[in-house]
């Protein structure tokens, strides 16, 4: 019964489930119809919710009939709205109207990544004087390794993502848009300090160089796979724009043995 009813709300073409039963005695199957309108179109908005760029780019009514396919194709498994819709970005990948628009399946996991980055765990930055204190010696320096916040998240695309969702923050999107090469690869730093989320625009390098840092990889590993894919990283800039998003926890120095 619970999976029938459960599985008739999403489909607006199966019948009412059987066995309802109305308090008033009313039709259940009117009553249900309402329910189930209500559950889709507040589903849809927690979407819209998350994902208004992305809706500005394709327009209220493709996009709510784009969210309404996703609902059925993957409904909540969690009640916590908030974080649903994880998989439309994948779900916008693979959806033949959207073609057109190569990247709006990565605007999506952008603003996904905002999404999670304002619910992740809270995590104290690191002390600046503890940070130069660990840079301060060039013996320990390639051994360093660097504790990420959990609200820091890292997206490289081949679309100017960035851009684009820049674009949508200015009050004159429609001109902002107008100066968009969409073809241009971009990659983002999403981070909370405090209450706010900030999305950063990175270059190659310091991509790789956060790529490396959140595998664990010590600074050394991670500085020259950041220079094999940029060679003028500057490790020094990234580290302060890192140190200043508040996405460092802590720095561990781990001496080579002698």
């Amino acid at each position: 019964m619970n999976a029938n009813f459960a599985a008739a709300l999403l489909d607006p073409a199966a019948p009412c489930p059987a066995g309802l039963v109305s308090w008033n005695g009313s039709d259940p199957a009117q009553r249900f119809a309402v329910y189930r309108n209500n559950v889709n179109v507040g589903l849809i908005d927690a979407l819209a919710d998350s994902f208004p760029v992305t809706q500005e780019l394709v327009g209220e009514a493709f996009f709510r009939a784009m969210a309404r396919e996703f609902v059925r194709a993957a409904p909540p498994r969690s009640p916590v709205l908030a974080l649903y819709g994880q998989g439309f970005a994948g779900f916008i990948d693979a959806f033949a109207p959207a073609a057109s628009l190569p990247y709006l399946a990565d605007v999506a996991r952008l603003e996904m990544l905002r999404v999670l980055a304002w619910h992740a765990a809270d995590a104290a930055p690191v002390a600046h004087q503890a940070l130069a204190a660990a840079l301060a010696d060039p013996e320990s320096l390639p051994q360093l390794r660097f504790e990420l916040v959990p609200a820091l998240h890292l997206l490289v695309s081949p679309h100017a993502v960035v851009s684009l969702w820049a674009a949508h923050q200015s009050e004159t999107a429609a001109l902002a848009l107008a100066g968009v090469d969409t073809s241009i690869a971009e990659a983002a730093l999403v981070c909370r300090l405090d209450l706010d989320v900030a999305i950063y625009h990175l270059q190659a390098g310091a991509a790789a160089f956060v790529a490396g840092l959140q595998l664990g990889r010590p600074f050394g590993e991670a500085a020259a796979a950041a220079l094999a894919a940029d060679p003028a990283f500057d490790p020094a800039a990234t580290l302060a724009l890192l140190l200043g998003a508040g996405a460092i926890a802590g720095v561990t120095t781990q001496r080579r043995p002698s």
